[in-house]
């Protein structure tokens, strides 16, 4: 801040970063947001600090319902980073954007299918008692998969925790590694029953 009242040339509206709020008498042009000479010497607004200063370590939420309960305005705000969290999932664990289709009906199938995916992410996670991240749910369902290792004999090549827990919720015990054709079939056939 001192710089800035010092040599105000080397500074303009977009570089004080948040500073200039406690220098009095400054102003910025409108067109090149450069400082203006201003006819008083800047000088630091030490009444400005100490009146934020008092704020400091408390976190304000302001909103336009009056006469809701604290609680609720505070869990309200508290439930927002879900609805942040769900874009970046969105965006980039379900690959939404960029859309690498250009028919409207194409278009509207891929983020169909997204919000599909998403709608069956956040079940799982609700199931799970949000233990597991969307990430890990994503990760874990994508690497488990099984091998043909002959005629009639597959091994499971992956699971970890997530999968695991979702497995046991739709009886599915996926820390078993060798299944015949038949038992996959099965549990194929009772999952679509659940």
């Amino acid at each position: 801040m001192y710089a800035l009242i010092a040599t105000p040339d080397k500074f303009n509206k977009y570089n004080t970063y948040g500073a200039a709020k406690y220098i009095k008498h400054i102003e910025f042009d409108e067109d090149t947001g450069e400082i203006i000479k201003a006819k008083s010497v800047l000088a630091f607004d030490e009444e400005k600090l100490a009146e934020d200063e008092k704020y400091d370590g408390y976190y304000v939420i302001v909103t336009s319902r009056h006469n809701a309960k604290d609680d609720w305005v505070i869990d309200t705000y508290k439930e927002l980073w879900r609805i942040e969290e769900t874009f970046k999932v969105t965006k980039s664990d379900l690959e939404a954007r960029p859309v690498r289709v250009s028919r409207e009906d194409h278009i509207e199938a891929h983020f169909l299918t997204c919000f599909l995916s998403l709608v069956i992410i956040r079940l799982l996670q609700k199931m799970t008692d949000w233990k597991f991240s969307s990430k890990a749910i994503l990760t874990g369902l994508a690497q488990t998969c099984v091998s043909n290792i002959d005629g009639n004999r597959y091994v499971a090549s992956y699971n970890d925790k997530a999968v695991v827990e979702i497995g046991n919720m739709f009886g599915i015990d996926f820390r078993l590694k060798n299944r015949t054709l038949a038992e996959i079939k099965n549990i194929v056939a009772n999952s679509k029953l659940r």
